[in-house]
């Protein structure tokens, strides 16, 4: 598959009779790409909106107008995100332009862009991310340190400071399952 191949999205519900069904089979309905043409593509997948979820017949997901970057408060996200390899648009970001990449992302709070900082997409969310390489391959950037995460790689994000560069030369896309979260011990 490639990473600008679409991809469906099957959810589940229940009929009068407490029987499972297919309600949806289908792409995601909502794909945004941020920053223009070269720019990642978001497939927002579903949300919840609270902990335990809410399982009921046919309720829908939650209606949202825009691109929001983390989940609900005490509620999930899924997403795919297809990065594209990175170029000198990226490389050369100042921080207002950074703030205003993170502001299309419905994330302007989240931006920890700074002079000297490894990455100009550096990012904080109060949140864990579980995020799974579907294909090919990115690099996970940390104030200290970085690796690379390939096909197959999951990585567990646990509300830090980081970016995502794609420093290969093919698409990379990403399944990111986001949770809300609360930071303890000051930080």
């Amino acid at each position: 598959m490639s990473s600008t191949q679409p991809f469906r999205r099957i959810v589940t519900g229940h009929d009068a009779s407490d029987r499972g069904q297919i309600t949806r089979d289908a792409p995601p309905s909502r794909v945004v790409q941020i920053g223009g043409p070269g720019g990642p593509t978001f497939y927002e997948v579903w949300s919840t909106r609270e902990t335990p979820a809410v399982i009921d017949r046919q309720s829908g997901e939650p209606a949202e107008d825009d691109l929001v970057l983390g989940p609900p408060e005490r509620g999930t996200r899924i997403r795919v995100i297809d990065f594209p390899p990175e170029d000198d648009r990226i490389r050369t970001l100042t921080q207002d332009e950074a703030a205003e990449k993170f502001g299309e992302m419905g994330g302007a709070d989240a931006t920890r862009s700074a002079a000297g900082a490894p990455h100009p997409l550096m990012h904080r969310t109060q949140t864990i991310d579980y995020g799974i390489v579907i294909e090919g391959e990115l690099t996970l950037v940390l104030d200290k340190g970085e690796t690379t995460v390939r096909t197959g790689d999951i990585v567990i994000q646990r509300g830090t400071n980081h970016a995502w560069a794609n420093r290969s030369e093919a698409n990379c896309r990403v399944a990111f399952v986001l949770i809300d979260g609360q930071y303890t011990d000051g930080l």
